[in-house]
Formats: C-alpha cells, structure tokens, sequence
C-alpha cells in the first residue's frame, strides 16, 4: 500500500485531497452519498461576519470545459456556522479548513476571531472571490493589500493560516513572497479567473454582476503555471487547485511543487469523484513503486 499522507506544515494529513470551498458545503450533503472520512481534509463554503443572501440572477453557467459561477459567496454567516454547522465538522476525522471572506479589513479581523476561538484545524483567508463587488478580490490585486490583510489576518489568529491568492493578481509571485513574509503558514493556488459571458438575444451580460469566475478543467493549465512559479519561490506549503478531475491531474500538480491540491468543479460532475482520484492515485504509486509523495513532489 502506497503512503498517501502529506505534511501542510504543521498538519498532517492522511491524504493530500481537500475538498475546495464553495463546491462541498459544509460536506453534510457529501455525507449521504459516501464515507467523506476518507478525504484528506474539506475547506468550508467561504463564510462571511454577518449572513449573505448572494447575487441575484444567473449563478451558474456551463462553458467550454469549465464553469461560471456567480454566486457571490452566499452563506449563513460565522456566528450560525459556529453553531449550526462546526458540531458535524468537528466529530470527521478529516482536516478542516475554515474559508473566511469580508467586505472590509475589520469584518475579516472580527470573523477570524470568532472561528479561532472554536476548535478548527486552519484559517483559509480568501482574499480572491471575482464575484463581491465590494470585497474579496480588492484585497488580493496588490502586493501592498495583500500585506495589509494578511498581516492583520495574522495577528487575529494562533491557528495555521493559509491564504487563498487571486490568478488576477498583478503579480502573483509577488503576492505570494508577501505572504510568506507576513506569516501565512501556506498557500492555496489558484481561484477562479475572471470571465464573463454574454446573452446575445438580450444583448447584454449572462450575469447581474456582469463579471462571474471560471473554475473547470478550462483553467488548469493557468494553475499549473502559478502553483509552479509561486513554489519556486516560498518555502511554505502550496494547496494547488484549478480543474483537477483524475489522478494524473494530482501528480501534476505534486510534481509542480504542490503540497497537497483541492477539488471544486470536479464535485459537481460527479459526486463521488475524489474516491476516484484516491484509488487511481494510489495504483499509480504502486505502479511506479513510489512510497512517498514527496519521491515526486517539485521535480520539474
């Protein structure tokens, strides 16, 4: 049997495949259909201080080998994932990640608080949502706000901090060093590019928000570089994302340099996709005779 654990600095996890935030919910619905024990770790649905209803009109739209999505990190707020949905969280025995987004410095400052005081395993600060007019992405355009949350991010929290970087960024490398430098304990790479689509009848943009994030198969390619230039130059842990589907796709990224990786858009085809990818991994790995991931991870 091959040995599938990594070590996301000072976490040890049994297998390297964390379910993405926004594609897996808080992992109860997950939960009918298979054993998500088996899962390395689950990053929750983007969680917001105070309750978010999300953006009106079109949310999904299907696309050449991919996804739009314009959801507008719709959830119940910190306080009522505190209470309603942690308790189930905190009883698997898989690594949880809490994916945290706000309006302003403040509002994530307030929101980490809060989580930190529970029993959680990581902070996924996400400074990369296209899809918040008013928040998000602003936060991860620039090096110099990128600092600003990150360091204020890191003195709301002693938990391991692991910051979500936007493929938008003005230079992504930049923001990563940035990152490491403020104390992030690692990094996930890369979130959805922004895109958009149009109704050529109505004449006008798919979306109320005009703009929404391409996530799928369409964008790995664009991940694959980032998570590879950014793990030339950090030394904390990457989390690489963007259209992995299959096995292979796993061992791109570890090859690329990558820690551990996320499914999202995968979820949505099929359900049980990661079961898939676990059991191809590792007939791989006994194939090739590797007993580590770490044999293979970062050799191009």
């Amino acid at each position: 049997m091959a040995n599938l654990k990594v070590q996301f600095g000072s976490i040890t996890m049994k297998n390297p495949l964390v379910m993405a935030s926004g594609t897996f919910g808080f992992g109860k619905e997950y939960g009918q259909l298979y054993d998500i024990e088996r899962l390395g770790g689950i990053a929750t649905k983007g969680l917001t201080l105070e309750k978010r209803s999300g953006n009106t009109g079109m949310r999904i739209w299907e696309t050449p080998s991919g996804i739009l999505n314009s959801v507008g990190l719709e959830n119940p707020g910190v306080e009522a994932f505190i209470k309603e949905e942690l308790p189930y969280l905190n009883n698997l025995n898989v690594v949880k990640l809490v994916n945290i987004g706000g309006k302003t410095l403040q509002d994530y400052v307030d929101a980490i608080a809060m989580v930190s005081k529970e029993k959680a395993d990581m902070i996924e600060l996400n400074i990369s949502c296209p899809n918040v007019k008013e928040g998000g992405m602003a936060f991860g355009i620039t090096a110099d706000s990128t600092r600003r949350i990150v360091r204020a991010a890191r003195n709301a929290t002693q938990l391991p901090l692991v910051v979500k970087l936007s493929p938008n960024a003005e230079d992504i490398v930049k923001a990563a060093v940035v990152c490491q430098e403020e104390g992030a304990d690692g990094i996930t790479l890369i979130n959805t590019v922004k895109a958009m689509a149009i109704d050529i009848d109505k004449r006008k943009s798919i979306f109320d928000n005009m703009y929404a994030g391409l996530s799928g198969p369409a964008i790995k390619p664009i991940a694959l570089r980032m998570v590879h230039e950014v793990c030339k130059n950090v030394s904390i842990p990457v989390m690489g994302v963007g259209g992995i589907t299959t096995w292979k796709d796993v061992v791109e990224f570890i090859m690329v340099g990558a820690t551990c990786v996320q499914i999202g858009t995968a979820n949505f085809i099929k359900s049980t996709i990661p079961l898939d990818i676990l059991e191809g991994l590792e007939a791989y790995m006994v194939q090739e005779g590797i007993n580590s991931l770490e044999e293979i991870r970062g050799i191009i």
